[in-house]
């Protein structure tokens, strides 16, 4: 993975006015600074001030949600989307939302404290500023652990990230001739440079073909994509069979049928969870000789506290259960869509 891409997510968590903390920072130096009021100014260039740690927050996007639970803020969260319902205890928020984006009668209805809206969320801000919410629109560098008075756990949180992206590295530091890749979405979309989710295929061991000469998410004619000829392709439950269709079943991957299968929320959502899943189960299938089930590092081993919601690092083809977290953006809202991480956030999605 870029280390830009792993900084991104850790300062996600965490956050730092002077630039990007360190995941070696220790969990109490964090939660020095993580008194209130604070103030912060956020993507959107104003300045939102929170008196006082948010009781009741709403998330309108699966990765913030996700992050809450990970970084011990789960009781704080009243209202998420429903494309966070996997996690545990979601049926007992607040679904906020519909057919795309958010529903603001939704949001408004949890009562809550802070809104928090990543970047994939940004059509979602004006209306929600407008019925007298405080939202927090998350920029490239914030932190949602410092927003919520969680930096502790935020911290704890990336350790735990980190340590196993650092193990998942040394599975495939040596390794020669790594596999050409393409994280194919339908209708000739692929995921290109610049993207969190061609960071994480090189996480994996792959080179994703078309961070070549493409960035973002451009769409291919079929002759580019069998120039570009990937060995292997990435799917997920909603593109399980897309190595039978053309033009990828006359590359090298549809032809061997090679592919590696991930989970759509553990592919899309920039959390530490889904980076820890998509890292072990992608290396194992990409590296069954050289990956060993001891890589996966506990969160008990590298912090104080128990995992609080076990990573499935377990690796594993099914692709039977139906994920609908994946993001999406309006030129193709209709197909697979996914999450841009790192220079793609200006790009409107109504899922993640």
């Amino acid at each position: 993975m870029r280390r830009l891409s792993l900084v991104f997510v850790s300062v996600l968590l965490v956050g730092s006015f002077a630039g990007v903390t360190p995941a070696s920072a220790t969990a109490a130096t964090q939660a020095e600074g993580c008194s209130f009021p604070v103030t912060m100014t956020d993507a959107t260039g104003t300045e939102v001030t929170i008196e006082e740690r948010p009781n009741r927050v709403t998330t309108i996007n699966p990765s913030a949600a996700q992050t809450m639970w990970e970084i011990g803020g789960r009781s704080q969260v009243v209202g998420l989307t429903q494309y966070a319902s996997y996690l545990d205890g979601a049926e007992s928020r607040t679904n906020v939302s519909a057919s795309f984006g958010v529903n603001v009668e939704r949001v408004v209805s949890t009562n809550p404290d802070l809104v928090i809206a990543p970047n994939a969320s940004a059509g979602d801000v004006a209306p929600l500023r407008q019925a007298g919410l405080t939202v927090y629109h998350l920029p490239a560098a914030t932190t949602i652990g410092r927003l919520t008075g969680n930096c502790e756990g935020a911290s704890e949180a990336n350790a735990w990230m980190d340590a196993n992206v650092d193990s998942v590295r040394q599975v495939t530091a040596d390794a020669e001739d790594r596999p050409t890749a393409l994280y194919p979405l339908g209708g000739g979309y692929v995921a290109a440079g610049n993207t969190f989710v061609t960071s994480l295929i090189e996480l994996a061991g792959a080179e994703n073909v078309a961070a070549r000469n493409h960035t973002k998410y451009p769409q291919l004619s079929d002759e580019v994509i069998l120039q570009l000829d990937p060995a292997v392709l990435f799917v997920t439950e909603n593109t399980a069979t897309i190595a039978t269709t053309e033009p990828y079943a006359s590359t090298t991957a549809g032809e061997t049928n090679s592919t590696v299968a991930v989970q759509v929320r553990n592919i899309n959502q920039p959390a530490p969870r889904s980076v820890v899943s998509f890292a072990h189960n992608a290396t194992a299938q990409l590296y069954p000789d050289r990956y060993d089930a001891d890589s996966y590092v506990p969160r008990s081993a590298v912090t104080k506290t128990s995992e609080p919601t076990p990573a499935d690092h377990t690796p594993s083809t099914d692709q039977s259960t139906t994920d609908a977290s994946g993001p999406g953006f309006t030129a193709v809202a209709a197909l697979v869509a996914l999450l841009a991480l790192v220079c793609t956030q200006q790009f409107r999605r109504r899922r993640l």
